[in-house]
């Protein structure tokens, strides 16, 4: 599933910077690619995850599909076989190939998938070069949808790569690396800052792009409360572990405890043991855990038991809302190439709000008031979603800087582990 949902909005950017910030996305995604062997690039380590080579090729069929066939004269299909390879989940446009069995596709070639990608830009290209005056907005909002459709197809690579190259008993790198490896200094204190209550408003307000499930902006009524200055660390996160926080069903929902018991889990997710410490596994390979950085790879059940333990609870999402919406989105994206959480910069208070890690709020991923989805095949998005998931705020170390804003909804599942995701505290004012 594709973790964010579709758009209205018309981009702002005239037609030349579309197809300048196409031709760079389009590149950013191969580059990605480019430290993977074709194996790497054609396998899936579970039911939730794709191979990168499919991520290559979907991000082309979304392009194909919702901008060349409607906005071409006479563009063709590279392949029509492709059409149900490369769908997702839109079955508006037909039935897509089971998500579970996207690894069993060893054909198209990988070499076959990059000649589809030449195939389609060539024809943005033209496309962008000199668009239907008449169907120019329209047409437009929905390239901007393609670009921003790419970079969640970005990230998402990213997670996806490293819980298969975790499957590997070798352990393998996704990169030879040093970047990750700098001495880091001591957390900061954790503390709280307060926020008085009272209307705010939530949601998308512009100007710019927003996905349709950031609006309507609509005025909510908050308690006071007040939302930790930074996000839970690791060294944080082993004194849970240490107070026997996995074995203790008091601290868990009855769902959360299940999933404990079921999956065994003692740690986050790509932890292990190591003598009397433990290691975990990066993008740049096993690494030791740094009690200062943020603890990442958690579900929303462990995020919720830590809060209960350490005498809090995790934040709403409107929580977190107004306390980002006047901060400028600055943090550790994967711009900066590190691919693991980093610890708290010195910042104005709460720190880390943006990067590092996608932080889980108690909220389930819902419609706003007045929200109907869009119409036709790319109402798909995004609303038919909005079920069984809670919504994660502020982007990751593997989300790409423009790509998040302080309305961004990201929503997942509640067991979900294999995501960049972590922990920030909340409490209500006393």
């Amino acid at each position: 599933m594709d973790p964010a949902p579709a758009s209205n909005a018309s981009p702002e950017a005239p037609v030349e910077s579309l197809a300048h910030r196409y031709t760079r996305l389009r590149a950013t995604t191969e580059a990605l690619c480019a430290p993977l062997s074709a194996e790497d690039a054609a396998l899936q380590s579970m039911p939730d995850a794709s191979p990168a080579k499919w991520h290559l090729a979907h991000t082309g069929w979304f392009f194909e599909t919702f901008v060349l066939l409607p906005g071409l004269r006479g563009y063709t299909h590279f392949d029509p076989r492709y059409e149900m390879l490369f769908n997702s989940y839109y079955r508006s446009v037909g039935e897509p190939y089971p998500r579970p069995r996207r690894g069993l596709l060893s054909r198209p070639s990988l070499e076959e998938v990059l000649r589809y990608r030449r195939h389609v830009d060539a024809a943005m290209g033209e496309l962008l070069a000199a668009p239907h005056e008449a169907e120019r907005s329209e047409l437009l909002a929905v390239v901007e949808l393609g670009l921003q459709h790419e970079q969640q197809h970005q990230e998402l690579l990213l997670t996806d790569v490293k819980h298969l190259l975790h499957q590997n008993p070798l352990r393998p790198a996704y990169r030879a690396s040093g970047r990750a490896s700098a001495i880091a200094s001591a957390a900061a204190r954790l503390d709280f800052v307060p926020w008085p209550g009272g209307f705010a408003g939530i949601g998308h307000a512009g100007p710019g792009f927003a996905f349709d499930n950031e609006g309507p902006r609509h005025r909510r009524w908050l308690e006071p409360f007040a939302l930790a200055t930074r996000l839970v660390t690791n060294g944080e996160w082993m004194a849970f572990m240490a107070d026997r926080g996995y074995e203790r069903p008091e601290l868990w929902l009855s769902d959360g405890f299940e999933a404990v018991t079921a999956g065994g889990w003692r740690a986050p997710l790509y932890w292990e043991r190591d003598g009397q410490g433990f290691s975990h596994f990066t993008l740049d390979g096993l690494q030791p855990v740094r009690a200062e950085e943020p603890v990442c790879h958690v579900s929303a059940y462990e995020a919720d038991a830590f809060a209960r333990w350490a005498g809090a609870r995790l934040p709403g999402e409107d929580e977190w809302e107004v306390m980002a919406a006047d901060r400028p989105v600055e943090g550790n994206f994967v711009e900066s190439a590190r691919l693991r959480p980093a610890t708290a910069r010195e910042m104005p208070l709460p720190a880390q709000l943006f990067g590092d890690v996608w932080e889980w709020t108690r909220s389930a991923y819902a419609a706003y008031p007045g929200y109907t989805p869009p119409p036709g095949a790319l109402g798909e998005y995004n609303g038919k979603f909005m079920c069984n998931q809670l919504v994660l705020r502020g982007g990751s170390c593997a989300t790409p800087r423009s790509h998040v804003r302080a309305s961004y909804r990201n929503f997942f599942p509640p067991g979900a582990r294999w995501q960049f995701s972590g922990v920030r505290l909340a409490r209500d004012a006393r």
